[in-house]
C-alpha cells in the first residue's frame, strides 16, 4: 500500500463499507412482507463505486456475491450519463439487463455527491409472485420466459425522488400476491435510502478524492488476496462432470461438464461440454453462473478477502451460448437455481483431485423449490418454499444437519408462521436415518418435510434433485441418499413424483406432499471412521444398526449399542479385502 495511505483509516473505511452493507440486508429483513423474503431471507445487496463495480456485500446469498456486475454494467452504459438524485432503477430482465429470473427483482439507486454520482445502492430480492401459468412465478413446465410472469427491463421505480404510478399500477395488477410484492419493494428502497444516507456520510467525512484513493486499494487487496490462493494451486487442467437428473416423468439427464485450468494466479473455469438449453424452465442465465463460480472460489480459503469486486479479476468464466448455463432468449428460467447450486458442485469435484482438504462433498444439490397457492376464502394465498437442509463432509468434518447450502445462506419458513398465515398444515419435518453418505467422515442426512392442504384445493409446482444422481462422495466416500417427492404418503392414494413435474399437480383438501431432501456425501473410507463416532450415530438415530455393519464395517449391540471390537475387527477386514 502507497504511503498516501493510513493502513488504519483503510480497515476503518472498509469495515464502514461492509456494515452499509448489512445494514441494507437487515433493514430487507426486518420490513418485508414475504417469508420467501423476510423469513426465508431470498435477497441480496451491496455498495458499488462510482464506476459500478461491488465494493461491498451484505451477509445474505453466497452464491449472489457475483450477482450485480452483470446488471451494473448494462446501467452503467444506458443509464448513468441522464440519471438525477432521486432516481431510482427496476429491472428483473434476464436476457437485456443483467437479472437472474424474474422473480428477482433489482432496486439500485445512484448516490450523489456535489453534482456527480459517487456509488450505487444496490438490492436484490426475489419476490413471491411476479404473475405467470403459476403461483409462484416458478413453473418447472414453463418453456419461455414469456409464460414466467412480468419481464421489466431497467426503467425508473423513482424519478427525482417521485414514484412511478405506472410502473406500479403495472406490477399490482400482474401479481397473485401484491400486498406482498409492493411491501418488499418498499422494503428495498428504504435499504437503499439508508446506503445513500451513510455513504454520503462517507464521503463527507473522508472526502471524495481521498475515499476514492482508498476505494481503489480496496479492489487491489481482493485481487492480491485471490492472486495468492489461486497461486498455491498447482497448475493445470481439472476436469469434472456432474449431473441433473432431469425433468418430466421420464428425465433425461443433463451434464454440467466444468474444465478448470489454472495458470500462475490466474483461473479459467470453463462449462464446455455443459448440455444444451432445455424447453423447461431450469436453463440459468449467466449471472447466476458467474456468481456460483466466484463463490466456489472463494470458498476454497479462509482469508479475509473483502467483498468486492476486484477478487473476481483473476477468474475467467467461458459458458457457451445456447447451452444450459447460458441460454438464449426466450428460454424459461425460473427455476433456475438448481443448475447454479451444480455449478458449485461442479467445481467442487473438479478441485477434490487437487485440494481435497479444502473441498467439500455433493451436497442436497441446492435448495428444493417447493411454490403452492390457491383461494381461501375468496382471498389469494401462496407460499413460496425455499427449502434447504444438508452439505457434505470434508477432510476433518462431518457434513452439517439442518443448515443451507454452502453456497446459500436461507432459511426455511418457520413451521409456526407458515401455519398461522397459510391453509396449509406442517405434519413432519425431521431427519432420514441412514441418508447420509457413509465416509471417514459422513454426510450430514437429509430432512423430510411434509405440508397438508386445509384450502379446498390449490396447485403446487416444484424444483428438486439429486434422485437419480445423488450427491458425490470424496477420497473414496459413498454418495449420499437421494431426494424423493411423494404425494399422499402411506395411503393408499400414494403417489410418487418427479422430481422437476412438467405439470402443476394439484391438491384437494387433506392431501398431503411430502419431500425429502438428498442426503449429503461422505469424505474418505467409511471403514476409517472411528467405531465410537459409529455407535454415536446409532444413539442418536442418524445410522441403523444394519448400515452400521453393513456400510461402515462396525458390529454394535443391539442391546446395549456399544462396539463389538472383535467382531467389528473382522468385518472391516472383509470390507477391505472387498475392496482391493
Amino acid at each position: 500500500m502507497s504511503g498516501s495511505f493510513d493502513p488504519i483509516t483503510f480497515e476503518v473505511v472498509k469495515n464502514a463499507l461492509s456494515s452499509i452493507a448489512d445494514e441494507m440486508a437487515l433493514i430487507i429483513m426486518r420490513s418485508a412482507y414475504s417469508p420467501v423474503v423476510r423469513d426465508t431471507m431470498d435477497y441480496s445487496t451491496a455498495l458499488c463505486d462510482r464506476h459500478g463495480q461491488v465494493i461491498a456485500q451484505g451477509l445474505t446469498l453466497a452464491v449472489q456475491l457475483g450477482s450485480f456486475p452483470d446488471g451494473m454494467g448494462i446501467l452503467l452504459r444506458d443509464h448513468a450519463a441522464t440519471a438525477k438524485p432521486g432516481d431510482v432503477f427496476l429491472f428483473n430482465d434476464p436476457y437485456g439487463s443483467g437479472g437472474q429470473h424474474l422473480p428477482d427483482m433489482y432496486v439500485i439507486k445512484p448516490i450523489f455527491h456535489d453534482g456527480a454520482i459517487e456509488g450505487w445502492a444496490c438490492t436484490m430480492a426475489h419476490h413471491a409472485d411476479v404473475g405467470g401459468i403459476a403461483p409462484g412465478s416458478t413453473a418447472m413446465h414453463a418453456t419461455e420466459i414469456f409464460q414466467e410472469g412480468l419481464c421489466i427491463p431497467m426503467v425508473k421505480l423513482q424519478e427525482a425522488g417521485v414514484p412511478n404510478q405506472t410502473l406500479l399500477r403495472i406490477i399490482e395488477k400482474n401479481t397473485r400476491m401484491p400486498v406482498q410484492v409492493l411491501g418488499d419493494l418498499r422494503a428495498q428502497l428504504a435499504a437503499c435510502s439508508v446506503a445513500e444516507r451513510s455513504y454520503v456520510q462517507l464521503l463527507a467525512k473522508y472526502g471524495t478524492a481521498t475515499l476514492r484513493r482508498y476505494l481503489d486499494e480496496l479492489q487491489s487487496q481482493a485481487e492480491r488476496l485471490m492472486r495468492q490462493v489461486i497461486a498455491a494451486i498447482p497448475d493445470g487442467r481439472y476436469r469434472f462432470v456432474d449431473w441433473i437428473d432431469g425433468i418430466g416423468e421420464t428425465p433425461e439427464p443433463l451434464k454440467i461438464a466444468v474444465e478448470i485450468v489454472v495458470a500462475g494466479d490466474s483461473i479459467v473455469v470453463d462449462f464446455t461440454g455443459t448440455s444444451p438449453q432445455v424447453p423447461a424452465a431450469i436453463n440459468c442465465p449467466i449471472a447466476m453462473v458467474n456468481s456460483s463460480t466466484y463463490c466456489a472460489i472463494r470458498c476454497l480459503t479462509n482469508l479475509e478477502i473483502p467483498n468486492c469486486q476486484g477478487y473476481m479479476r483473476p477468474v475467467t468464466v467461458i459458458a457457451p451460448r445456447g447451452t444450459v448455463l447460458n441460454p438464449e432468449h426466450p428460454a424459461a428460467c425460473a427455476a433456475r437455481g438448481v443448475m447454479g447450486y451444480r455449478v458449485f458442485d461442479a467445481i467442487m469435484g473438479a478441485f477434490a483431485q487437487i485440494v481435497p482438504d479444502r473441498v467439500i462433498a455433493g451436497g442436497e444439490g441446492g435448495p428444493t423449490l417447493f411454490s403452492i397457492g390457491g383461494r381461501q376464502n375468496g382471498k389469494p394465498f401462496v407460499l413460496t418454499e425455499v427449502m434447504v437442509g444438508t452439505w457434505g463432509a470434508r477432510a476433518g468434518l462431518d457434513g452439517v444437519e439442518g443448515i443451507s447450502n454452502p453456497a446459500a445462506n436461507l432459511s426455511n419458513n418457520p413451521v409456526e408462521l407458515i401455519e398461522a398465515e397459510l391453509p396449509l398444515q406442517v405434519t413432519d419435518y425431521c431427519f432420514v436415518t441412514d441418508s447420509g453418505g457413509p465416509g471417514r467422515q459422513r454426510g450430514g442426512l437429509a430432512f423430510q418435510r411434509s405440508y397438508r392442504l386445509l384450502a379446498d384445493e390449490a396447485v403446487c409446482t416444484m424444483r428438486s434433485d439429486r434422485r437419480d444422481h445423488p450427491p458425490y462422495g470424496v477420497a473414496g466416500a459413498a454418495a449420499g441418499g437421494g431426494s424423493s417427492n411423494m404425494l399422499n404418503p402411506g395411503t393408499a392414494r400414494e403417489q410418487k413424483l418427479p422430481t422437476m413435474p412438467m405439470e402443476m399437480i394439484t391438491l384437494r383438501k387433506g392431501d398431503v406432499f411430502r419431500h425429502v431432501s438428498a442426503g449429503g456425501g461422505g469424505f474418505g473410507p467409511a471403514w476409517e471412521r472411528a467405531p465410537a463416532l459409529v455407535a454415536e450415530d446409532v444413539r442418536e438415530g442418524k445410522v441403523s444398526l444394519a448400515a452400521a455393519r453393513t456400510e461402515y464395517g462396525v458390529v454394535i449391540d443391539g442391546a446395549t449399542l456399544d462396539v463389538d471390537e472383535a467382531a467389528t475387527r473382522a468385518q472391516r477386514a472383509a470390507m477391505r479385502r472387498a475392496a482391493e
